[in-house]
């Protein structure tokens, strides 16, 4: 089921008003100009009777705020949430420092759980886990800190349920490590300077409630919503240059990232919030749409942009490979 949001009542009279004055004063001859295509909307699941009209009250102001982003301990919880294989590095017999790769779990905490059958004598350790956001962009944590083994039948048991709740099947409990988790350093993508989280933020942190839906929104949007997207760079960025493409890159509680493309500029990240926080998929959808109508009557300026642009844009510089 199609969502379709009209217009109020005021701006039908007066887009009627007008059709009526452009039609007296054209002849037959001279067809009236389509107006720009409306935007496209999303379809909220799974309740398809939800009628985005009634939430439109709801996201009437837009984004006001340049930095609303998830805290990097947030950021770090969702990356190892949706991940499932990383590399433990240890240190080996030589001295020398050994990465392999492995499955892990983790438990309400964010502690990762491991099975190893030869961990490394030496405890000391670092989990590399990164996530690829639809081909875009590589956020990246890495897992500080020792190697444990639970002695506790009961505390086994538990992690066993971590284990099996993950890869639905249970582990050789006598196997079964975990990584007590000192720090954490988060990246935002490859070759980027990382932000050092400590153990109790990264444990006191929720990962994104957008985190099990984020990829599939972001690739029906870049599908379907392409024109809403570029409109959101001429009405919601600041910007001094034509974009000649733009994708989104993630969504999340707080917002969603733009890449915008420019012959003459080169390639940027924007972050463009939200109205207000959302906290399931429904309420991302929700927002979206009402951005996008929003942005819509703006460029066809049946609504006054009284609001601030964002304004802070992250050249992206490609080092190759």
């Amino acid at each position: 089921m199609s969502y379709h949001i009209y217009l109020s009542k005021k701006i039908q009279r007066e887009m009627k008003m007008n059709l009526q004055i452009q039609t007296r004063s054209l002849s037959t001859n001279f067809p009236l100009p389509p107006f720009p295509p409306k935007p496209k909307f999303l379809q909220a699941k799974p309740k398809p009777s939800f009628k985005l009209c009634s939430s439109l009250s709801t996201v009437s102001v837009p984004p006001t705020k340049t930095g609303h982003k998830p805290f990097p301990a947030e950021v770090s919880r969702t990356i190892m949430e949706l991940s499932s294989i990383g590399t433990l590095s240890t240190l080996a017999q030589d001295g020398w420092p050994l990465g392999v790769g492995v499955r892990f779990a983790v438990d309400a905490e964010g502690t990762p759980v491991l099975c190893l059958p030869q961990p490394s004598p030496d405890n000391r350790s670092s989990l590399h886990v990164q996530l690829d956001q639809c081909g875009l962009r590589t956020p990246q944590c890495t897992i500080q800190g020792s190697l444990t083994k639970p002695a506790d039948a009961t505390i086994l048991r538990r992690f066993d349920s971590v284990w099996k709740k993950r890869f639905g099947e249970s582990a050789d409990v006598d196997n079964l490590y975990t990584v007590d988790v000192q720090r954490v350093l988060q990246m935002e993508d490859l070759n980027e300077d990382g932000v050092w989280v400590t153990s109790s933020d990264y444990k006191n942190a929720n990962p994104d409630p957008l985190r099990n839906s984020a990829e599939e929104i972001v690739n029906e949007i870049n599908t379907n919503n392409r024109e809403d997207v570029h409109r959101f760079c001429n009405v919601y960025i600041d910007l001094d240059f034509q974009v000649s493409e733009a994708k989104m890159i993630w969504v999340d509680r707080l917002g969603f990232d733009l890449r915008i493309y420019s012959p003459q500029n080169g390639v940027f990240d924007v972050r463009i919030p939200f109205p207000r926080e959302v906290t399931d998929e429904k309420g991302a959808k929700s927002s979206f749409n009402g951005m996008s109508q929003l942005a819509w009557e703006v460029e066809k300026n049946f609504h006054a942009p009284d609001f601030v642009k964002v304004k802070q844009l992250k050249k992206i510089v490609y080092s190759g490979g």
